[in-house]
This record gives structure tokens, sequence and C-alpha cells, in this order.
């Protein structure tokens, strides 16, 4: 009897063996082909920005920037302030969260590849009515008693023509998409932090510039006046005293406004209040007029794009999501196989409820769902799956020459500000000599305060000019180090949904 009993799962065991080997046997669709490159062999400001870099900036032989591409930079305060926004950064948190929610779907899609089995059991009590054509054939009776069943069922789809498989094939695509966007929301805000510090950084150099300036303006101040008092000078000269003092001040209150704004758009960044203080005490308090020198930032060939920056993967892994979406889209044109079955006991008695005579079971139906005729509805969808194709693929070259325009904008002003630096130096060097002519020739009384006051202002501008250069230099590194993806690498998505929950 054991045998007899068993025979319906074996069968059913057989049955989707059979199944799943004929489902293998074929896939709708046409297998994806990655993206090409780019066919450019070099950057064109590429070797002018690593001749640039050479006028004694740090040096890097590593062939492509670490993971932590903001240690290229040798700053502890701008190491600390990344780390704490990549924790910190709501933005980042919720990132992850769309990548687990990628995740589960893709659990859930793969699911489908596999028969669903489920378990039951039950009891009820029931009495028919002696009234009935039942009971009537039955001489006015009537039947009660109680019911018990214990059992499984099972529904498995044939994947014969791979409709299953693509659909899976998409989620996957779409939860590396997932992961790839996450990772550029850490590449973007990486890069937003590491801006914002160097320019806050330069205007602290502008502020103590400007600190110095003021001193030296109300040394001249009083100098002036006492002169004017001693009947040595005239009153227009301590009104223009009083004039580029009173100017140099409003310029200091200015930069420290800009310098707060700053200060809050990076807390923000780092997820904590404006209100409180992101940088050390000691920095904010004496600001470091002296500004690093900016690294040297491995370039690469434009070919290497395509692994180096989240953006560009995530445009590829979403072609390769609609490119499946085109095979489901085909798979509806051909028919659908659908196996049942359950297996299980039912007896009035529960102790007689393991008996072999209480044992039932059922074998189907495989059940077969043709398309005969759906008002050009598949078709449309077909017509619709491979526009949003065409359409992703255009994104996607779009997204590339975007990606070569950031590089080469970048490495134009690595190049570009190295040489204006360059030039500045020697304004500077000419602006300083200036203000040491004209404060000799006044002294002498051979020229007027106005030609002092014209020497200042040019000294200062020149100054303030040579400090934004070399903001802007860093800032430029900074660039380069995001248009080139700061030593990202991709993932298996499945080797990163712990840290994403994180």
């Amino acid at each position: 009897m054991k045998n007899t009993m068993f025979k319906p799962v074996i069968h059913t065991a057989l049955a989707a063996a059979v199944a799943a080997l004929v489902s293998a046997c074929g896939t709708v669709g046409t297998d994806f082909v990655a993206a090409k490159g780019v066919d450019t062999p070099a950057y064109r400001h590429a070797l002018d920005a690593n001749a640039t870099r050479q006028a004694g900036a740090q040096s890097s032989d590593a062939a492509r920037l670490p993971a932590d591409w903001w240690t290229v930079f040798n700053d502890a305060a701008l190491s600390q302030l990344e780390q704490r926004a990549l924790h910190d950064n709501p933005n980042v948190r919720a990132s992850a969260q769309r990548l687990v929610q990628a995740q589960a779907q893709l659990g859930v899609t793969r699911a489908s590849q596999l028969p669903r089995v489920n378990a039951s059991a039950g009891i009820s009590n029931s009495r028919t009515s002696a009234e009935t054509s039942q009971g009537l054939a039955l001489g006015h009776r009537s039947i009660a008693g109680n019911n018990y069943s214990v059992g499984a069922d099972f529904s498995y789809e044939l994947d014969l023509w791979g409709r299953v498989r693509r659909v899976v094939e998409a989620s996957d695509a779409q939860a590396l998409a997932a992961q790839d966007d996450r990772d550029g929301v850490l590449l973007m805000l990486s890069g937003q932090v590491a801006t914002t510090y160097w320019q806050l950084r330069g205007l602290d150099a502008e502020m103590a510039i400007l600190n110095n300036a003021l001193a030296t303006r109300r040394e001249s101040q009083e100098l002036i006046e006492a002169r004017f008092n001693a009947g040595l000078s005239n009153e227009l000269d301590v009104s223009r005293a009083r004039i580029e003092r009173a100017n140099a001040e409003a310029d200091l209150q200015e930069v420290q406004r800009q310098r707060n704004t700053l200060e809050h758009a990076l807390a923000v960044l780092v997820g904590v209040s404006p209100s409180q203080p992101v940088l050390p005490a000691a920095q904010a308090q004496s600001p470091d007029a002296a500004l690093p020198l900016p690294p040297s930032v491995p370039v690469g060939l434009p070919a290497s794009l395509l692994g180096q920056r989240p953006d560009l993967a995530s445009s590829v892994a979403t072609l390769k999501a609609f490119n499946a979406q085109v095979g489901v889209a085909e798979g509806a044109f051909y028919p659908s196989v659908t196996l049942t079955g359950n297996f299980g006991f039912a007896s009035e008695s529960l102790s007689n409820i393991a008996q072999g005579s209480a044992r039932q079971f059922s074998f189907g139906p495989l059940a077969l769902s043709l398309p005969v005729f759906d008002a050009g509805r598949n078709r449309a969808n077909l017509q619709l799956s491979k526009a949003r194709y065409d359409e992703a693929v255009a994104n996607h070259e779009a997204r590339l020459l975007t990606a070569l325009r950031e590089v080469e904008d970048a490495l134009s002003d690595v190049a570009q500000r190295q040489k204006q630096g360059d030039v500045q130096v020697q304004a500077q060097q000419a602006a300083a000599r200036a203000l040491l002519v004209a404060q000799a020739r006044y002294d002498r009384g051979v020229s007027t305060y106005l030609d002092v006051t014209d020497a200042q202002r040019s000294a200062l501008a020149a100054d303030r000019a040579a400090a934004q250069i070399r903001t802007q230099r860093l800032v430029a590194a900074v660039s380069v180090a995001r248009a080139l993806g700061g030593g990202w690498t991709q993932g298996a998505p499945e080797a990163t949904i712990a840290k994403a929950g994180n």
C-alpha cells in the first residue's frame, strides 16, 4: 500500500523535472551585448594637465584612484568630514534603502522560477438538509459529521520559451542599477564635501589676507591722522585712509558671510544641524592662509570611463533590463503552460486520517493558454518595450558624452588654473613692489597719498586673486577625481546587500 500511496508524489516530481528540462530549451528575445566605449585614444587636455601638475604638486604613482579618493589630498580634516558624510548623510541612507528594495524585488522575481508548494490542514463540521433532493433520495435523512483534512498543493509555470528567465534577468539588472545609483550618490556626495571644504579653506585664506590688510590700513589711518594733527598732511589724505580701512573691513565681513554659508552647507552634507560647527575649533578660529598644492590625479584612458563611473555602469545595467523586457514582451506571443496538483488525506475521524484509504490527490490540469485575439495589445506592448530600449541606448550615449565632457572640462581647468596661477605670482610681485615704491615716494613728499591707496588696492586684489586661483586649482582636482569615478569599482549586488542595509 506504501508504493501505491507515494506514486502521485513520484509522478509529480518526475513531471516537474521534465518541465524544468523542457523549459531550458529556448529563451525569447536576444541576449544583451554591452555598449561599446569610446574610440578616443586619449583625453585632449590630459597632456597639458599632466605637464602643469609636475610643477611642485604631489605625485601619485597609482594606476587609478583609491576607493577613498579624497586621501590623495593628505588632509586629515577633509578625510574626517568625508567619513562623517558617508555615514550620516540622509541621502546615503535613502539610496541604501532603495537598494534593499531592489534586492527584495529580485528575490520575489527569482522565486517565480521554482514551483510553488503550499501545505494546508483543516477541520469542519457540516450537516445537509433532509428536505433537498439528496436528502429525499436518502429517505428524508441528513448527513452530519466532522471532516478532517491535511495535504499539500503545488503550481508551476513551465518556462518553455524563457519568458520567466527574461523577467529575472531584468530584475537582476535593475538591482545592479540600484546598487550603482547608490554608489553614484556616494561619489557625488564625497565630491560635494571636498569641493565645499576647499572653497571654505580658500575663504579662510582670503580672510587672513584681509585681516592683515585691515591691520595695515588701521596703522596707515592712525599715521595719517597723526600727520594731519601735526599739520603735515591734509584732510583729503585722512579721508582716503579712512575709506581704505572701511573698505577692507567691509570686504572682510562679506567674506565672513560667504564662509558662514559654506559652513552651513558643509554641515548639511555631513548630516548635522547647520547650528553645529563641523570644523575643528582651532582651524575655525585661526584660519591658515597657506593652501596646499593640488595632488596629481591618474587619468587613464577614455574607454575606462565605463568601468570607473557608477552612473555609466547604472546606465549599462538599465540597458540590460530594457533588453530583457523586450524578451518578456515577445514571450507574450507564445503559449504558456501551467502545471498544478495536490496530495493529502481526508477523513471523518481524526484517528483514521493517516490510513491509506483516506488519501486523496489530483494531478493537473496541465493548462495551456495561447493568445488568439487581443486586439493588438501584445504587439503594441512589444513596440513599447523596443522603444524604451532604443530610448535607453540614446540616453546612455548622451551620458557617455557628458562624462567625457566633464573629464575634459576638469582637465582643462587643471591646466589653465596652473598657468593662471603662474602669471598671478608675477602680478603679486609687481603689486608688492609698486606699493613699496608708492609708500616711499609719499614718505619723501614726492607723490600724494592717492598713489599709496591705489597701490594698496592693487596689492590686496593681487593677493586675493592668488588665493582664489589656488582654491580653484584644488576644486579642479576634485572635479577630475569625481569625473573619473573617484576610484569606484562595481561589485556584485548580492555582496553589498548587508552594507546597504546598514
